[in-house]
């Protein structure tokens, strides 16, 4: 397995008492500490270039983001700038698109432990912390560098609102969330299926508040396995959001550890009978640090 990782993210800096804090960015390095010492492969990232971000946003979107580099402000009520979130933000989406062409082209297992988080934003507007869609970003690089089909599954407690709406209409990208609903963003119900050439390439499949171990797996097993066993993918990407862990302050669903791990196995399994090992994991939320540690802990023994 490959990690992407730099000290560069806990650079982003929220107001004080903000979810997504510069904590979470320590606490991968520290993952990543442990893994280079142990022999592992680490890679500083580079920034996504504008080219990169225009396959998934507009321009319009782009520029207003680059507006606000080098000063703080407030774009939504959830999501705020500091002076080095623009360049912050490029070097997570260009993580995310490094260990996505390095799986695809080296057959590999890669994790990108990248924050801000990106399943939120959308095309046009950054939104819930997101201010570019990472995981979008490198399914479209993949597209662009020849991958003919592209899965994502976004674990993360809420809806992937924005990776949905970059690939709502095309056929080439299968994009499956799990995610409590109803719940922030308010998307994600069961007949948002696509439209067009992409009607029944997203597949949603909206859980209630306080579901656990048990009913993700029988989700994981009888809808999301047998939608990647149809669709014969080239690369799975991972939203990997841990945030529908028991212990998360956001979320209220009853994830444990080690039901968060069988996905992970599942969707290792898959890519190892699918396409060759391709796969690439992207971090999104989870807000509990205990519990993000010893899920990524588990992630990377799992794919190591």
């Amino acid at each position: 397995m490959i990690l992407y990782g730099s000290h560069r993210f806990t650079e982003h800096v929220p107001p004080p008492g903000h979810p997504e804090r510069p904590e979470r960015a320590e606490l991968f390095d520290d993952l990543a500490a442990a893994f280079r010492a142990g022999g592992g492969v680490v890679r500083e990232p580079r920034p996504a270039t504008r080219e990169e971000l225009l396959r998934v946003h507009t321009a319009a979107h782009v520029d207003r983001i680059d507006a606000v580099e080098g000063r703080p402000s407030m774009i939504d009520a959830d999501t705020f700038t500091s002076p080095d979130t623009v360049e912050v933000a490029r070097l997570a989406a260009g993580a995310a698109v490094d260990a996505a062409l390095e799986a695809w082209r080296d057959e590999a297992r890669t994790l990108a432990l990248v924050r801000p988080p990106g399943h939120h934003a959308e095309p046009d507007r950054a939104m819930g912390f997101c201010f570019f869609n990472n995981i979008a970003v490198a399914a479209a690089a993949l597209r662009a560098a020849g991958a003919a089909r592209v899965a994502i599954v976004d674990i993360d407690v809420h809806h992937g609102n924005g990776t949905q709406a970059a690939f709502y209409e095309d056929p080439t990208v299968l994009f499956v969330s799990s995610h409590q609903f109803p719940y922030y963003p308010g998307t994600g119900a069961e007949d948002e299926i696509g439209r067009g050439a992409g009607e029944g390439y997203t597949l949603n499949l909206p859980l209630p508040a306080g579901t656990g171990d048990a009913e993700y797996e029988r989700v994981y097993a009888t809808v999301v396995l047998p939608a990647l066993e149809r669709f014969r993918p080239d690369i799975v990407l991972v939203s990997a959001g841990f945030d529908a862990h028991e212990r998360d302050p956001l979320g209220q669903m009853r994830l444990t550890t080690g039901g968060y791990l069988h996905l992970v196995t599942l969707l290792d399994d898959a890519a190892a009978r699918l396409c060759r090992h391709r796969l690439a994991l992207v971090t999104e939320g989870g807000y509990d640090l205990d519990a993000l540690r010893a899920c990524l802990e588990g992630a990377i023994r799992v794919l190591d």
